[in-house]
């Protein structure tokens, strides 16, 4: 692995830093307390990088499905569901490594195996597939994507009618990743600030309903052994609205 793949093994799997509790763990949590009172057949983790989330998912659903851009990063969870565990070497500093083990079962999710699937994928376009989810969830993905906009316009023909769409987002958007014409929000529209939370609401409006407020959510990523990036994700829940009768 390089230094990038163990640093998100580490963000999924390691421990906790500062108190902060573990982002994808919290957010799988989130999902399933959301859930509690609603159908659990099929979740949709998009852009689940190395996995943590769909495992987590899986406590609850009957089958989770993770789907990422990145197959070295699918690679991790495909790799911990055929054997139940993986190592990565987590950088201390300079050259200076460390190897670290996980496995699923020290995590206690080595009973939602039977329930995962990973698959490499492409969330701006999906094959006609990935559909018929009762959740899906986005975590730090919309302001890594080349067209947000489509992603969003596109996503409610995917969920059950009254199915949750879960975003978490620090916005943090990037010219090297999205051109600046394609960002959703965190610009100037008609001379005045325009929030990408605004954006979400505007075009999210005609297939979903917000459920409750935006929440901040924190998570730590390492760096090396003294060096760590904070960063506030903000959650969004979005139900998707039933047919009139």
């Amino acid at each position: 692995m390089d230094d990038t793949i163990a640093r998100y093994c580490e963000f999924h799997y390691g421990q906790s830093y500062f108190g902060v509790p573990n982002f994808p763990a919290s957010l799988a949590e989130m999902c399933l307390r959301l859930t509690r009172d609603r159908p659990r057949r099929e979740a949709l983790d998009l852009g689940c990088s190395v996995g943590r989330a769909t495992f987590e998912l899986a406590r609850g659903f009957d089958h989770v499905t993770g789907l990422d851009f990145s197959a070295r990063e699918i690679q991790v969870g495909a790799e911990l569901l055929e054997q139940g565990f993986t190592r990565y070497e987590l950088l201390e500093e300079g050259e200076l490594s460390s190897l670290r083990e996980i496995t699923l079962a020290d995590l206690k999710l080595d009973g939602t195996r039977e329930k995962v699937a990973f698959y490499q994928a492409d969330a701006c376009n999906l094959k006609e597939l990935y559909t018929g989810y009762d959740l899906i969830l986005a975590a730090n993905l919309i302001d890594r994507l080349y067209d947000p906009r489509k992603f969003l316009v596109m996503i409610h023909q995917r969920l059950n009618p009254g199915g949750l769409l879960v975003i978490a987002s620090p916005y943090s958007w990037d010219e090297d990743i999205t051109d600046k014409e394609k960002w959703l929000g965190g610009i100037r529209k008609d001379g005045e600030p325009y929030t990408t939370l605004t954006a979400l609401h505007e075009i999210l409006a005609p297939n979903f309903s917000p459920v409750g407020d935006a929440l901040k959510t924190p998570f730590v990523l390492r760096i090396t052994q003294n060096r760590f990036e904070h960063t506030l994700s903000e959650v969004t829940v979005w139900e998707k609205r039933k047919p009139e009768s």
